[in-house]
């Protein structure tokens, strides 16, 4: 009984079991018939959808499968300048190929190139598992079929549309031709670097070779260049074009197309040493504006669309034609003391940032590979750097003034007993950052630098785009790790005149693809980098540059223009392993701009050991920048920089230390206008020069000498103290209670006054003058007694005959007697006492009835 029990109740469970089993497995058939079902779907939605695509597709036509297809290029006005595609290539047939160069683009690009029928599923597979680890687009599987697809006909986008037609087309490539056509539509029609095509002539442009004459190093060199090609560029790039080969080579051997030795052996040859030397990379003029393009093309490739040149994308640029034009036309000139010496160019639109026009170099042809204005970052921009570095920091984090004061003196960089020099070998003492910039003065620019901080300093300048490296003391004066193009320089120095706000350098508005629909903007967005107020007070201090500074020779009347010279220097190794002179110097920078163009222009020599040593090398850069934008803006109404809200003007006392206010009796020689940051212009007036009164004279004196008629005045005088001042004295006199009349001013405390008339009464005043201010007067009274003479006593004669009618006639009256009358023998008369010519007498003076004549003035001290 109890065993039936428990067998009951066993099969109870069972059932229970059962019933729970049966659900599990039933949702289990279902997803799987619901994932076959969802598959089906998909194959027939996914293979509709191939279909679809494929259908759309272009058709295969030899020509575009053997031959690039051009890029059109337009300029800032949307006509067309260039077009970069199949001129000058050399194209190679397969059997001309040399069997290494197939072995190591195969093994680079496609190693199952001779298996595949068009589409290696293999490598799909795991580009598809790549792709789902890392985001569509992370890995792509193309074969060299897909890759002739995709540079003949289809634009270089990653979409499911352009693979599935991609797809379609390759397999329809490989029906219709064979493999080694295939490989040698893709060995001719690939883009090599710039407007390089093919590996023949990538052979000749960077070896000056055919191919059968070069080596496995240098095989593998070009076989890395098309998956990156101005990257892996070895004229521009050949650290990384060699690391590029070494993989190449090492691909080879893991293929088993070269022998461990082998690769070893190639790998250990320096890539330089096997390139064409620069002296024989002949530039060829066969198109316009080659240094611009080749920005664009460089832009293209740091853009990620280096391949889609090979699209027939259409291009517009920033080039302005005219301002290219007379880039060129400068550059080519006669301006230039000799054949040798480089320069390079870059005109900036002061406010969006583009690129208006590009000096590459001078004669620079489409073939030369090192452009100036974009590749040179090795060489000092020597003081150009002040602003960046320097005095711009300081206004935007110390809010400095352009009338701070900075003492030129005697210094040594921190920790070491090097002494830091000025460009004239001498200190010019305290002096205002405004002096201090403008005649760019080493040691002020190293010791504002150490009040700003090296860690705001590089900040600073990061904020530009720029990387110098590490920021130390000597960086203030260009010594960095690192330099900047011409071409960063100019976007740089453009933010001071935008108002603060830059604009990353570009030289592509946007390009259009082949189907004239599908466009990419290539405008970077504009960013503060600075506050307004900074912008302005380095402008304006730069503008002083070119009217009393280092750059007079880049003025050009009617135009606001700021700007700043700059050279660097030999170190004193150089000098001694290169043996040069002491004055001489490898590199002269001019950057200047006006709220239209910012213009950044390097002279120098292609070899950092050939030097510089004339005025005429020294002034090129400024000479050029005037015959630049002189021409370029000829016929614009350029505005002038306009001082911002939050920036004042302030006349400061110089040599103030915190500034202050100049008072009224401030000298004017130490009277200063300078820019403040709103709000932190001095209110304090200074009182170092107080109004200056001036004592009256004392003690004076005056000596009358009657025999020679002349007076001597004396005094005494009490100068201000702990004041310099120059003082002179004004002596005046009033003669009979006339007007006053000055007589002369002296240095000295007293005067010697001659030709004094008796019987006249003098007022002699004495005042102290210095510049505007005066004395109360001093003054002291002198008269001079008249002469009175005796009259003579006639004798009558003893026996007077009384004769009525002969009286009158004999008398000795006023008619004949020598009386005191008027007659000729007046002896007691002052007419002969007066000294000549010292009295000013004159034939038309009257006889006084004392006897004493009227005198003119002596000029000198006569009353």
């Amino acid at each position: 009984m109890s065993e039936q029990k428990r067998t009951r109740e066993q099969r109870r469970k069972e059932l229970q079991q059962k019933k729970h089993k049966k659900p599990l497995k039933l949702w289990f058939k279902r997803i799987i018939i619901t994932v076959c079902i969802l598959g089906v779907l998909g194959l027939i939605g996914g293979g509709s959808l191939f279909a679809y695509y494929a259908s759309t597709a272009p058709k295969l036509d030899e020509s575009s499968l053997k031959d690039p297809i051009s890029p059109r290029l337009l300029d800032a006005n949307g006509d067309l300048f260039a077009t970069v595609g199949s001129e000058n290539r050399e194209y190679v047939p397969f059997d001309k190929i040399p069997q290494q160069m197939v072995d190591a683009i195969i093994a680079t690009e496609d190693s199952r190139f001779y298996q595949h029928n068009g589409i290696d599923f293999l490598r799909l597979g795991k580009a598809v598992i790549a792709n789902f680890t890392g985001g569509f687009g992370a890995q792509g599987a193309s074969t060299i079929t897909q890759q002739v697809i995709k540079n003949s006909f289809l634009k270089n986008e990653k979409t499911l549309k352009r693979k599935a037609q991609e797809a379609y087309l390759a397999l329809q490539l490989e029906r219709k031709y064979d493999k080694n056509e295939i490989f040698e539509m893709y060995f001719n029609k690939v883009l090599m670097s710039g407007r390089i095509y093919g590996f023949g002539t990538a052979a000749e442009y960077f070896y000056g070779k055919e191919l059968k004459d070069l080596t496995l190093d240098q095989f593998a060199v070009l076989a890395g260049m098309p998956q990156s090609p101005n990257n892996y560029n070895p004229f521009k790039n050949p650290e990384l074009a060699q690391k590029r080969r070494n993989i190449v080579l090492h691909l080879m051997n893991l293929h088993g197309k070269i022998t461990d030795a082998e690769m070893k052996k190639a790998q250990a040859v320096p890539i330089e040493n096997s390139l064409l030397p620069e002296d024989q990379r002949i530039a060829k003029n066969n198109s316009k504006y080659d240094a611009f393009i080749d920005i664009v093309l460089d832009e293209l490739e740091k853009n990620g669309d280096g391949d889609s040149i090979a699209d027939g994308i259409t291009i517009y640029t920033t080039l302005q034609p005219n301002a290219q034009k007379q880039v060129e036309a400068s550059l080519n000139s006669d301006i230039f003391p000799n054949k040798e010496i480089q320069s390079a160019v870059a005109v900036i639109d002061t406010k969006t940032g583009a690129i208006a026009a590009v000096g590459g170099g001078r004669n620079y042809g489409a073939e030369r590979g090192f452009n100036y204005a974009q590749d040179m970052k090795l060489r000092s921009p020597g003081s150009t750097i002040k602003p960046l570095l320097d005095y711009g920091p300081a206004i935007e984090f110390l809010k400095w003034s352009t009338g701070q004061t900075i003492v030129d003196d005697k210094i040594t960089y921190t920790n070491t007993d090097q002494v830091i020099r000025n460009f004239d070998g001498k200190y010019k003492g305290a002096m205002t950052m405004r002096e201090a910039l403008y005649n760019s003065r080493n040691v002020p620019a190293v010791k504002t630098l150490k009040e700003v901080g090296t860690k705001n300093a590089k900040e600073f300048i990061n904020r530009f785009g720029i990387d110098i490296g590490d920021v130390h003391e000597s960086s203030a004066i260009g010594g960095t790790s690192k330099s900047m193009s011409p071409i960063q320089m100019a976007g740089a120095y453009a933010a001071f005149g935008n108002n603060g706000v830059h604009t990353e350098p570009y030289s592509i508005k946007k390009i259009v693809y082949r189907d004239g629909k599908t466009e990419k903007d290539y405008r970077p967005k504009s960013v503060p980098v600075m506050k307004d107020s900074t912008a302005y007070m380095v402008t304006d201090v730069l503008r002083d540059v070119l009217t009393k500074g280092t750059a007079t020779k880049a003025a050009i009347s009617g135009l606001d223009i700021a700007g700043k010279s700059g050279t660097s220097n030999y170190d004193s190794n150089q000098i001694k392993q290169w043996n040069l002179p002491s004055s001489a110097f490898p590199d002269v920078w001019f950057a200047g701009y006006t709220t239209d163009y910012s213009i950044a222009i390097w002279a120098g020599y292609p070899e950092l050991k050939t030097p510089m040593t004339t005025n005429e090398e020294r002034y090129l850069p400024q000479h050029i920048f005037k015959e630049v934008m002189t021409n370029i803006s000829k016929g614009k109404n350029t505005a002038r920089f306009k001082k911002p809200n939050s920036v004042v003007e302030a006349t400061i006392e110089k040599g103030t230390n915190p500034l202050k206010l100049a008072s009224e009796f401030t000298p004017d020689d130490l009277k200063q206008t300078e820019l403040f940051v709103k709000g932190t212009e001095p209110t304090t007036v200074s009182d170092e020069y107080e109004k200056l009164e001036l004592n009256a004279p004392t003690n004076l004196k005056v000596d009358y000498d009657k025999e020679s008629s002349s007076a001597t005045l004396s005094w005494d005088f009490d100068k201000p103290k702990n004041k310099e001042v120059n003082v002179k004295y004004e002596v005046s006199v009033a003669i009979n209670n006339g007007p006053s009349q000055i007589l002369q001013t002296t240095d000295q405390m007293g005067l010697v006054i001659q030709s004094l008339i008796p019987g006249s009464s003098y007022v002699f005043t004495v005042t102290a003058i210095s510049d505007d201010v005066r004395s109360e007067p001093a003054s002291i009274s002198l008269t001079i007694e008249a002469v009175v003479e005796e009259e003579p006593v006639v004798t009558p004669p003893e026996e007077p005959i009384i004769d009525e009618n002969e009286g009158v006639p004999n008398n000795n009256g006023n008619e004949n007697n020598n009386g005191n009358g008027n007659g000729n023998n007046g002896n007691n008369g002052n007419a002969n006492n007066s000294g000549g010519d010292q009295s000013g007498t004159n034939p038309d003076d009257t006889t006084n009835p004392d006897g004493t004549t009227g005198s003119g003035e002596n000029s000198s001290s006569n009353p």
